[in-house]
């Protein structure tokens, strides 16, 4: 009995005979010879079917495939640069076919389908080459969040889905019933991640997120993975130099483990491999003074075309302006220091300044705006109470929260990346519902 392997390892069996699991995408071929384009979770790679090779019953079977037919495929391994599938070139010279289940007419197939339609289907979505590839880099994001935060001394705290009060705005929030008492899904880990930092000093949390915005663009989902890194004894400028080193190493990560993927997406990664430390770091004041010339001047941004919009100070920024900004650099840029007014009630405002927040968001190129909100937080009880009346939060609901700035309080920092901007970024996709297996967008539970 045949060995079996993952395609991927095919390159480590070559001139071996081997045995393959997996589902038929593609069936081409007439006469004697068929080829079969196959699939096993791991990669993609070519099946050559001889008739000779696998005489008339065994021949049979194969062209009785359709497609998604799930198949145990046996042969010799041959490197063929010529070969479809696998960079490098391996396909199964096919000797022995078993069938395990010949699929039904497959519902998606290579014509255009409507995005809805493949939303309806995603479930069936999911199995084609694009968001096979894509949702590989997910995984390798994902490892290399965990593995440089493990390997820095952050340790993973797990914080509460369900919340009594808000935790950024509280017109985002998905209330629910908790036994009779009103409740919230977890907008962000970030509180709870500020009490864990006085007990381990650098924590992290890692998990979904849900922000109940009436949005539709690209860049917003109901429900997101985030993960939320808070660091004691850190100001703002020591959090810039921990966020430039974690996400240069998660975007080389990718390039180095992902190469496949990518170039799978088609995706060009000339601007990716500019992503190393250190980034530039712009103001939020001059921020605004570039976006104004621009709109001055008529700059056109994509990927609508459309001339930058002028914004007076104290706003926050669209898509538009964070693309625009970003544009001018060949990597992701800081903008520091918003305005008090649009930001979180607990970031710390910068001294002589109170209109502006020791606050900072990095903004990725090619127009994925925002991929890291983050801030120093405020760390003086008296002056984070003043906070949470100004912004009329129910302060019974804090009163923890004020606690940790009375029993050893420190300056402390902290901030969240997305993964699913991260994995869009990365993978060059329009829109983040195809950075994650099943997305909650806007009107849409299922499947």
């Amino acid at each position: 009995m045949a060995p079996i392997i993952r395609i991927r390892d095919a390159k480590d069996h070559v001139g071996e005979v081997v045995s393959v699991q997996g589902w038929l995408q593609r069936r081409t071929g007439k006469g004697k010879i068929n080829f079969l384009r196959f699939r096993d979770g791991s990669g993609i790679f070519q099946a050559v079917a001889f008739r000779p090779n696998l005489g008339d019953e065994k021949f049979e079977l194969v062209t009785s495939l359709t497609t998604e037919s799930s198949a145990i495929l046996t042969g010799v391994i041959k490197a063929d640069e010529r070969a479809p599938g696998t960079p490098g070139g391996y396909e199964m010279d096919l000797s022995d076919i078993e069938i395990v289940q010949v699929a039904e007419e497959y519902p998606i197939t290579p014509k255009e389908h409507g995005v809805e339609f493949l939303l309806d289907n995603r479930h069936l979505w999911l199995r084609s080459n694009t968001q096979w590839a894509i949702l590989r880099v997910r995984a390798a994001v994902i490892r290399a969040i965990r593995d440089w935060l493990d390997d820095n001394g952050f340790l993973l705290v797990d914080t509460p889905i369900l919340t009594p009060a808000a935790g950024e705005g509280t017109t985002t929030l998905f209330e629910i019933d908790y036994h009779g008492t009103p409740a919230f899904l977890a907008q962000t880990g970030q509180l709870y991640n500020e009490a864990n930092i006085f007990a381990f000093g650098r924590v992290y949390c890692f998990g979904p997120t849900f922000r109940a915005e009436k949005s539709k663009t690209r860049r917003h989902l109901q429900e997101f993975w985030m993960v939320e890194p808070e660091v004691a004894f850190c100001t703002l400028e020591q959090l810039l130099e921990i966020e430039e080193q974690f996400v240069s190493y998660i975007v080389q990560t990718v390039l180095k483990d992902c190469a496949d993927e990518l170039a799978l997406l088609e995706r060009d990664t000339t601007l990716l491999q500019n992503v190393l430390p250190p980034f530039p770091r712009i103001s939020y004041d001059r921020a605004v003074d570039m976006i104004n010339e621009a709109a001055t001047q008529g700059v056109i941004v994509p990927p609508n075309d459309e001339p930058v919009p002028a914004i007076p100070w104290g706003e926050d920024f669209g898509a538009p302006h964070e693309t625009f900004l970003a544009s001018k650099f060949d990597r992701p840029v800081f903008v520091t220091h918003y305005p008090t007014q649009v930001k979180a009630f607990y970031m710390e405002p910068e001294p002589g300044r109170p209109e502006v927040c020791r606050s900072a968001d990095m903004l990725a190129p090619e127009g994925y705006g925002e991929i890291i909100g983050g801030s120093e937080r405020m760390s003086d009880p008296t002056m984070l109470e003043a906070a949470i009346k100004k912004h009329k939060l129910p302060e019974d609901a804090y009163g923890w929260y004020v606690d940790l700035r009375k029993y050893g309080s420190v300056p402390h920092s902290g901030f969240g990346l997305g993964v699913e901007r991260t994995v869009a970024w990365l993978t060059g996709i329009h829109h983040l519902r195809e950075a994650v297996p099943f997305p909650r967008v806007l009107g849409r539970l299922t499947p």
